[in-house]
Parts: structure tokens; sequence; C-alpha cells
């Protein structure tokens, strides 16, 4: 029986190497779309795109030949892929001119068995934003299921993707490390939560467009609560609303009307104070009802002088801080048993991948 030989292939822009606000620059309006642009480049035959508000990857298959085919593949048919795949990427995305004469040294390339590495990496939670997040799992799952519903993977893939979800699935069960996680984001929603209440009636906002805001945004999406969301330029708060949810609003128009929010979220990198009392000190002079800050900064990005306006209550990262480093702690120490299953696991993979036949 012939076997088939194939080259496998993950190109991919993540939080690690390029800011959460500029992801949605790479990412694509229509993924299945997408997909069957790049299987119009020579050669590919496969493929899968996952995409979140944290990562664009494109995973594909080419050169496909079967060992008695009478075309040996040609070594600089590899680059000539890759070369490919980032014009038709740069095509189908809305990247300014700085991007793509930088897209080179953002752009992660892997090929081979280092694919089947990160993938299960990822799928086991060791490379999202919150280590063991379960949502990075089910997009996954789901990258999977929308590319064979749109028959634009294959065979290979497909094996690939089952394989991983399978033992994934096996790593997070039996290591703890999917159990109990908890972001930023959800220890800060609750202890607001707690102290005034958040439903549909209340005005939020987020002001950053970083990691720790990025936490904040996933988990008031997934409650449901609708937010504001601004930043030091607008386009970045509107790159950040993209993929992550929340309107977009330009920090100037903020302080002007910083008395219509009930509860704000503060979650910068910024190394001066954004919120003082002289800022927002005129347009809270008129307000009825109270405002809520929490302060997740580090270093702090909010004045306590502002606590002298009627109604403020400010709370800072120092309040959350015990209980989200605890669950931070816990996941950390787990990581090198996924790590080390993950080693025993890689070349088993690899062999089967290998055994693909016609």
């Amino acid at each position: 029986m012939s076997q088939i030989n194939f080259d496998v292939m993950n190109a991919r822009v993540t939080f690690k190497n390029v800011p959460i606000h500029t992801i949605s620059k790479f990412a694509f309006k229509d993924v299945v779309a997408a997909c069957n642009e790049f299987k119009k480049i020579p050669g590919v035959e496969e493929c899968i795109i996952i995409q979140t508000a944290t990562r664009v990857e494109i995973f594909t298959v080419s050169n496909v030949e079967t060992d008695d085919s009478p075309d040996a593949r040609r070594p600089e048919g590899k680059t000539l892929v890759l070369n490919k795949i980032k014009d038709t990427w740069v095509s189908l995305s809305s990247l300014e001119q700085i991007d793509i004469d930088h897209f080179d040294q953002t752009l992660e390339v892997y090929k081979g068995d280092d694919v089947y590495l990160n993938l299960l990496r990822l799928a086991s939670g060791l490379d999202s934003l919150v280590v063991g997040w379960q949502s990075v799992f089910d997009d996954i799952t789901q990258s999977l299921a929308s590319a064979k519903s749109a028959g634009v993977s294959g065979k290979i893939l497909n094996k690939l993707f089952e394989n991983v979800i399978r033992l994934a699935t096996r790593m997070r069960d039996t290591t703890g490390i999917a159990k109990d996680v908890v972001s930023l984001g959800d220890v800060a929603v609750k202890l607001v939560d707690e102290k005034a209440g958040l439903d549909s009636k209340k005005k939020v906002l987020l002001i950053g467009t970083g990691e720790p805001a990025a936490m904040l945004a996933k988990t008031l999406g997934k409650k449901g609560i609708v937010f504001d969301v601004t930043s030091r330029s607008l386009e970045r708060s509107t790159g950040f609303t993209t993929l992550l949810g929340g309107n977009p609003v330009d920090f100037n128009d903020v302080l002007a009307g910083f008395d219509k929010y009930d509860i704000v979220f503060v979650a910068t990198t910024s190394d001066y104070f954004l919120i003082t009392f002289d800022r927002i000190r005129l347009a809270m002079e008129e307000k009825k009802k109270g405002t809520l800050i929490l302060d997740l900064s580090d270093p702090r990005t909010v004045d306590e002088g502002i606590t002298a306006l009627p109604g403020i209550k400010l709370l800072f990262r120092d309040q959350i801080t015990e209980i989200y480093d605890e669950s931070v702690k816990a996941r950390t120490g787990i990581v090198p048993a996924v790590e080390k299953i993950i080693e025993k696991e890689l070349p088993i993979l690899s062999a089967r991948m290998k055994r693909i036949d016609v």
C-alpha cells in the first residue's frame, strides 16, 4: 500500500508577538472563504484556520505525493508555498503598509513535528492567554468542525486535529490543568458584582486594550454585559473591540462624559495617572448616583484623589491579587506534568501522521 508524503505548515500571529488590539488587522472577515483562497495556492490541498481574539493561525497541507509518484517534490516548493500564503494573507486582511513591511518579523512559521508540538501545547492550554482556558480548546474543536463542514480540510488535517483533541482531552482531565480556571477578568467582575451589582441597567466602561483588558472583555462578554472600551487612541479601541466585543469610544469623550458610567474597569500599562480629580471633577459635579472604579493597572493609573468627589468608590488590584495569584500558582505547578506528557506523545503522534495511507 502506498503512503502519502506531505508538508504540513502552521503560520500564525498571536498575542505573544503582537499587541491584542492589532490582532484584528490580521483576521479574516470570512474564515471559510479565506480557507478556500489559501487552497487556490498551487500545491495546497487542505486548510484549517483558528481565529480568536488573541490569535490567527493557518494550518495547511501541501505537496501531497504518494511514495510511488513519478514526480518527486522539489525542495524549493516549500518556500514558494510559504511566500504565496503570506501574499494571500495580506490580500485578505486589513493590514497597513507598516504591518506588511514587518510581516516576516511578525509571522511565526512551523513545519512538520513543530506544528504538532504547538498544536498540542495550544489544545492542552499551555499557550493560551490564561493557562488551561477551556475556550481555547473549544475554539480548536469548532475550527475543525467548521472546516469539515465547508470541505476545506481533508484526511491529513482532520486526522491531526482529531488526534490532538483526543490527546488534549486526556491531558486536561488527568492533570487537572483545566479545572476551576479563573482569569483576572473573572475575579475582577465577581468583585465588582458583589460590591455594586452588574446588570443590564449599569453603564460599564473598560479602559485599556492589553492582556488584562482582554480577560475582562472576555468575562463581560460571556456574561452578556454591554460595555464601552477606550484607550489612548480610538484606533486601538476599535481594533480591540472588533474581536473582543464592546463599543469603542474616544478617551476625551469618556472624560467629558465620565458621569454617565456606573462601573469603570481600568486595566492599562500607562506610567502616569489617566484618571485624576481635575480631569473628571467637572463631569462628576452633578452626578446623583455613585460610580465604582476598579483599577487593575500595575502601576496604578487612577489617582486616589478622585475619592474626594461625592459617590466615588475606588478599588485596586491588591483586593483581588491573592485570589488570582493562587489560581495562577496552582496552574503553574501543573504545567511541567502536561509538558512531560506532550514530550512522550509527540513522537507517537508524528509516527501516526506518517502512517496515513492513500
